[in-house]
């Protein structure tokens, strides 16, 4: 029977650990954030009332089994001049427009899914916009993730409302079955707060990734993100993800070994980026979980990456032995 993995995040992390890791003997599924409130995402959002397209949209063209002009088409983003199109995605605007078609976000990606011949699916966290809050360490509330980003404030923890008043924020059927399915489950990479912890605290995601037998993963940030997580190790990563799960319920930690050399990242292109994350195995062993140290490094475009395809066989060594339950059974 074929392994299932189901990766959990946002942003540009996802998709370069999922593009390498469709080419596995596999199921895959990712489940990603509706929080985003800035750029082509953000407009779109607010003007059609749809969940913010950016995610879905990068992801699907990774996993998109059909001729690359199509997928450079889907990814083609109009330029600044072009008026009340410009930094629209072809990609937003399509999953927007068959959204609005069909009525419900999930069709939309699954229409869209059969045209690009996706391998593997994608599934908003909710089928609505949720708006991301976070406490600081200082007390303070902050609202929205753009805004969210731009304090570069010390976070402890996010929660997620409704984007409107009067709804009901519940994660989305197909996201809690693709975790009850799935044999391993993986964290990241991406922004902790801003990109995976927003699909834990959804109502529903919680209960079911406690409930869930899968062999759960974590796979650690390669830089700390400026102000929300200066100084973290991979073990502090961890601390946080485990306290939004509710307990230590992950099992593997991946994380680099490589030194990030200094003269090679621009800080002022990537702002987000302060320092390289440090290791600390006993402090990842002492909450449960089992760090895999290695090279997942990978220098480029003056910024500091993890090498995808060396996630992806890692994940795919766990996969093939996780028949072997948490519970030990």
């Amino acid at each position: 029977m074929t392994k299932k993995i189901v990766m959990i995040g946002g942003g540009s992390g996802l998709p370069v650990i999922v593009a390498p890791l469709i080419k596995k003997d596999l199921a895959l599924s990712a489940i990603v954030t509706v929080a985003d409130d800035g750029g082509s995402s953000g407009l779109l959002r607010d003007s059609v009332q749809i969940v913010p397209p950016g995610d879905i949209r990068n992801l699907l063209a990774v996993m998109a089994q059909v001729d690359q002009s199509i997928i450079d088409l889907f990814q083609y983003r109009f330029q600044d001049q072009d008026q009340f199109l410009a930094k629209h995605a072809v990609g937003n605007l399509l999953i927007a427009a068959l959204t609005e078609k069909t009525g419900d976000i999930s069709t939309a990606v699954a229409q869209l899914s059969t045209y690009l011949k996706t391998k593997g699916q994608v599934f908003p966290v909710a089928k609505e916009a949720l708006v991301l809050q976070a406490q600081t360490k200082q007390g303070e509330l902050l609202t929205g993730e753009a805004a969210i980003t731009a304090a570069h404030q010390s976070l402890a923890a996010v929660s997620v409302l409704p984007n409107q008043s009067n709804h009901v924020v519940q994660a989305n059927p197909d996201a809690l079955a693709a975790i009850a399915a799935a044999d391993l489950i993986v964290y990241g990479p991406g922004s902790l707060f801003t990109s995976v912890l927003p699909n834990i605290v959804v109502p529903g995601m919680r209960q079911a990734l406690q409930a869930s037998q899968a062999k759960q993963v974590y796979i650690a940030n390669i830089m700390t993100q400026k102000g929300e997580t200066d100084a973290y190790t991979d073990a502090e990563h961890l601390k946080v993800l485990n306290e939004h799960l509710g307990g230590p319920f992950v099992d593997y930690v991946l994380t680099n070994e490589r030194a990030v050399p200094t003269d090679f990242v621009d800080y002022q292109r990537w702002g987000e980026l302060s320092t390289q994350v440090l290791q600390d195995p006993a402090g990842i062993r002492a909450q449960g979980a089992e760090p895999i140290s290695a090279d997942f490094l990978a220098l480029r475009d003056a910024g500091a990456f993890h090498d995808g395809a060396k996630v992806a066989d890692v994940l795919n060594d766990l996969l093939g032995a996780a028949h072997v339950l948490r519970s030990g059974s």
